[in-house]
């Protein structure tokens, strides 16, 4: 060996504390359980399903209450345009929004609508109910059903009309009945479309524009009659 020549640094190990023993490359580190990680972990677990399902709750009570519904048809008063057992969805946006805004929903008029009517022990009904009508007569409306037709009177119809005949879902069937009333800012008018066979404002009167639930917006069953509104 060359005297003048620099001694080499010795060559670099690797070993477990203390250098006692070497470790062979790429050996995967050993682990020693710690006593309950287990359980800690099945805890979390449970916790993260409990979140999940209450959040899961929440969201379906908040889309029902606030955004749209399912419902199913039970009777024969929306006949023809409605049938029994028909599943339908509601949409409740408008209303909802109306009422974090402080004013009423007033839907238009054609509109199908579901909405609470109290008080209909006296007609041999459950007392408080949710029905399913059109919407005839708007506030401020002038509703006269005589002679086996509806007229409304209002600012824009002086002269009167027949919402049957001249919206868009043309219901000519004979209207029994004789009513004369004028809507406050807060009513509707409401009736079947089936009119031989409906509980409707005819019978209970106008109906609450604090009372609507939501507008038709599809009937989803039976597929074969599947449509918008």
């Amino acid at each position: 060996m060359n005297p003048n020549q620099p001694t080499p640094p010795p060559a670099s190990s690797v070993g477990q504390p203390g250098g006692s023993e070497p470790v062979t490359p790429g050996a995967p580190p050993s682990l020693t359980p710690v006593a309950g990680d287990g359980q800690s972990s099945s805890f979390k677990d449970i916790i993260s399903i409990v979140v999940v399902l209450l959040s899961a709750l929440i969201l379906a009570f908040g889309l029902i209450s606030f955004v749209f519904q399912s419902y199913q048809v039970d009777g024969p008063s929306m006949q023809e345009t409605l049938h029994n057992d028909d599943h339908l969805i509601v949409w409740k946006v408008p209303r909802t929004w109306a009422r974090i805004t402080g004013h009423d929903y007033v839907p238009k008029r054609g509109d199908i609508i579901v909405f609470n009517e109290p008080g209909l022990g006296t007609f041999g009904q459950a007392q408080d109910k949710q029905l399913i009508k059109r919407v005839i007569g708007l506030p401020g409306d002038h509703v006269v059903v005589k002679n086996g037709k509806i007229t409304v009177y209002n600012t824009a119809h002086p002269l009167g009309f027949d919402p049957d005949t001249t919206l868009p879902y043309h219901n000519t069937v004979y209207t029994a009945g004789n009513v004369d009333v004028k809507l406050t800012d807060h009513q509707l008018f409401v009736c079947g479309d089936n009119r031989g066979d409906s509980l409707d404002s005819r019978v209970f009167g106008p109906i609450d524009t604090g009372n609507v639930v939501g507008k038709l917006v599809i009937r989803v069953l039976p597929i074969n009659n599947a449509q918008w509104y």
